[in-house]
C-alpha cells in the first residue's frame, strides 16, 4: 500500500507530508481546492508525464516522493532484483521536476529511467477517472485482465511455447525453400563443376609433388652429366678406388717392418675404400633414375597446369580443390534430396500448427468460460449501482491462424449497453460520465484479485450521481477497500461517510503576513469532529445547519 506521500513545490502545494492508511481513504474539498494537483503529483511520482508547468511559481524545481509498504512476495520485487535495485528497506519512488521541463527518476535513491519508474508505478497503483483512457478503458489490456480473472496463466504459457515452436517451424521451412531455390538456380553449374572436378581428381599435396618433379626433370640432363663425371672420377684405372687400392697394397707390404706404425693408416684407407665403393654404387643408381624422359616431363607439366587452371576457374587454391569438389557434391546431393527435406519440414510445420491450434483452442475455451463468469459478476455489481438495466458483455472473438500470435487466437473487448435493446459498444463511447464511473467501479470490484496494484485511486467515481446511487457507490468502494487500499476523490457525503480515513483539501494563504503571499493547497487529516463538520458541509453547502450535522451523524453511524 501507499504509506506516505511527500510533495515539495508542485503547483500550489509548497510542502506536504501525507501519511496514509489501509482501507478506504477519502479526499474532499471545495471545487478548485487542488484535488487534481494531488493526483497529478502522485502520477508524477509513479512515472507519469512530466511538465515544467507543475513546478510552483518562484521555484526552480519540485519533487514528489511516494513510499510503499508491500508484502515481500509482491512481484515488483522480482523486477527490482532484475534491475539490481536494493529493496530491503521497502520501496520509495521519487521524481524531481525542473522548471525547464527536465525530470529525474529515483527508486530507493537509485537513479532510473522514467520508463522503469512507470513500469514499477503501474504495478503498485491504479488510477481510475472519467477521462482516464488507460487501464480498464484501453481495449488492448482487456485480454490480459480476462486471463488474470480466469487464472489462465498455465494454458497461456503452453500457447506461448507452442507459438515459439510454430514460429521456428515456419522459419526453418522458409529458409530451406529459399536455400533450395537458390541452389536449384545453380544446379546446372554445380553438375558441370562436379563432373569436371571428378574427372580431374585433384589430390591433397599433389601440386607440391608435381612442381618438385617438374623442376627435377627440367634439370635432370645437366645433373646426369655431373653424376657420370663423378662416377668416372671414382672408378677406372685412374679413379680414386684404383689409387687407394695401390696405396693400400704398398703399405701392407711395409706393414711388418713398420712395427705397427702403419696400422691406423691402413685401417683408414680400408674404410675409405669401402665408402668409395658404396658411393659408386649409389651414383650408378642415380644415373639410372636421372635419365631425362621428355614424355614424363610433359605428363607432369600437363597435370600441374590443369590443376592450376581449375583453381583459377573456381577462384580457390590448388590445395582447396579436393574440398571444393566435396562441397559442391554435397550441394548437388542436397538439391536432389531437397524435396525429401521439404516434405519433412512441411510435416514438422503441420505438427507445430496442430499443437498450437490445440493449445490456443484450449485457452480460447478457458477465456469464453471466464468471460461468462465475469459478465455475471459485473452484472451482479451493476444492480446496487442502479445500472440494473444496463448490459455488460465480455466479447471474445477468434481470429484465424494467420492473424494469431503468442497470446492466442482471441481478441477480447469489454462492451456495454446502457439501455435495453441498445447495441453494445466500447465503454468509453457508450457510457455517460456518471455511468462510466460506475461501470469502472463494478469492473474493478469484479477484477480486484487480478492486479498486482495494492492501491486503487478513483477520481470522482461518484460524479453525476446522488442519493441511493451514491450510497451504493460508497458501499462498493468500502467492500473493495477490505482487500486493497482505496483512495477516493469525492464530492459525495455518502462515500465520504464510509471512509476509514478522511482528508480535507483546501486552498488558502501560506501563513505569511504579506497580502502578496501566494495561495497554497493544504491537505489535512480530519478527526471525528471536523469530519462530521465536513460531511455536513457537503450535505448543506456553504451554510452548515444543525439539520445537516444531524444528517452527517446519521450517515457516519449508518456505515458502522
Amino acid at each position: 500500500m501507499l504509506s506516505a506521500l511527500s510533495i515539495r513545490d508542485i503547483v500550489l502545494i509548497d510542502k506536504l507530508d501525507l501519511p496514509l492508511e489501509r482501507g478506504l481513504c477519502t479526499l474532499t474539498g471545495e471545487t478548485g481546492a487542488g484535488k487534481s494537483i494531488l493526483l497529478d503529483a502522485l502520477g508524477l511520482a509513479t512515472g507519469g508525464r512530466g511538465d515544467g508547468g507543475l513546478v510552483a511559481q518562484g521555484s526552480d524545481k519540485g519533487s514528489v516522493t511516494a513510499v510503499f509498504d508491500l508484502d515481500p512476495k509482491h512481484p515488483v520485487f522480482d523486477l527490482l532484483s532484475e534491475n539490481e535495485i536494493d529493496a530491503e528497506e521497502g520501496i520509495i519512488l521519487r521524481r524531481v521536476q525542473t522548471k525547464d521541463g527536465r525530470t529525474r527518476a529515483f527508486v530507493n535513491d537509485q537513479l532510473v529511467s522514467v520508463g522503469l519508474l512507470r513500469t514499477i508505478g503501474d504495478m503498485l497503483i491504479e488510477i481510475h477517472g472519467q477521462h482516464d483512457e488507460r487501464g480498464l478503458l484501453d481495449e488492448a489490456g482487456h485480454r490480459v485482465l480476462l486471463d488474470a480473472y480466469g487464472s489462465l496463466e498455465r494454458p497461456l504459457h503452453v500457447v506461448r511455447e507452442t507459438w515459439a515452436g510454430l514460429s521456428e517451424a515456419r522459419s526453418a521451412l522458409e529458409a530451406h525453400r529459399t536455400a533450395l531455390a537458390k541452389a536449384a538456380a545453380d544446379q546446372d553449374f554445380l553438375t558441370h563443376a562436379v563432373a569436371e572436378l571428378d574427372e580431374l581428381g585433384p589430390e591433397e599435396g599433389e601440386e607440391e609433388s608435381l612442381a618438385a618433379e617438374r623442376t627435377l626433370m627440367m634439370h635432370s640432363e645437366k645433373i646426369a652429366d655431373d653424376v657420370v663425371e663423378a662416377e668416372a672420377a671414382l672408378s677406372g684405372d685412374k679413379g680414386l678406388e684404383a689409387r687407394i687400392n695401390l696405396a693400400l697394397r704398398r703399405l701392407e707390404r711395409a706393414k711388418e717392418q713398420a712395427g705397427g706404425r702403419l696400422d691406423g693408416v691402413i685401417a683408414a684407407l680400408d674404410r675409405t675404400l669401402n665408402e668409395a665403393a658404396d658411393a659408386r654404387d649409389q651414383l650408378a643408381d642415380a644415373v639410372r633414375t636421372l635419365e631425362f624422359d621428355p614424355n614424363r616431363l610433359d605428363v607432369a607439366e600437363t597435370r600441374l597446369f590443369a590443376l592450376r587452371a581449375a583453381a583459377r576457374k573456381y577462384d580457390v587454391s590448388v590445395e582447396a580443390l579436393p574440398e571444393l569438389a566435396e562441397r559442391m557434391r554435397d550441394e548437388l546431393e542436397g538439391i536432389e534430396a531437397g524435396e525429401t527435406r521439404t516434405a519433412e519440414l512441411e510435416k514438422a510445420l503441420i505438427d507445430a500448427e496442430t499443437a498450437y491450434a490445440a493449445a490456443a483452442g484450449a485457452l480460447s475455451d478457458g477465456r469464453l468460460k471466464a468471460a461468462i463468469r465475469l459478465d455475471k459478476s459485473v452484472a451482479k455489481e451493476l444492480i446496487p449501482l442502479k445500472l440494473d438495466k444496463a448490459t455488460f458483455r465480455t466479447q471474445v472473438t477468434q481470429v484465424d491462424l494467420d492473424h494469431a500470435g503468442p497470446e492466442g487466437i482471441d481478441k477480447v473487448a469489454f462492451l456495454i449497453s446502457t439501455n435495453p435493446g441498445a447495441p453494445l459498444g466500447p465503454l468509453i463511447k457508450i457510457a455517460s460520465g456518471g455511468e462510466l464511473s460506475r461501470f469502472i467501479l463494478a469492473l474493478k470490484v469484479s477484477l480486484a484479485s487480478t492486479s498486482s496494484a495494492t492501491t486503487l485511486i478513483f477520481d470522482e467515481v461518484d460524479a453525476g450521481v446522488g442519493g441511493a446511487v451514491a450510497e451504493a457507490v460508497g458501499k462498493r468502494l468500502a467492500e473493495l477497500a477490505k482487500s486493497l487500499q482505496v483512495l477516493v476523490v469525492t464530492h459525495s457525503p455518502q462515500v465520504a461517510a464510509r471512509a476509514a480515513k478522511h482528508f480535507l483539501i483546501s486552498k488558502g494563504g501560506n501563513g505569511k503576513a504579506a497580502k502578496s503571499a501566494p495561495v497554497v493547497t493544504r491537505v489535512e487529516p480530519l478527526d471525528d469532529g471536523s469530519r462530521r463538520e465536513e460531511i455536513a458541509r457537503m450535505l448543506s453547502g456553504a451554510t452548515v445547519t444543525e439539520e445537516a450535522r444531524a444528517a452527517a451523524d446519521q450517515l457516519i453511524e449508518g456505515t458502522h
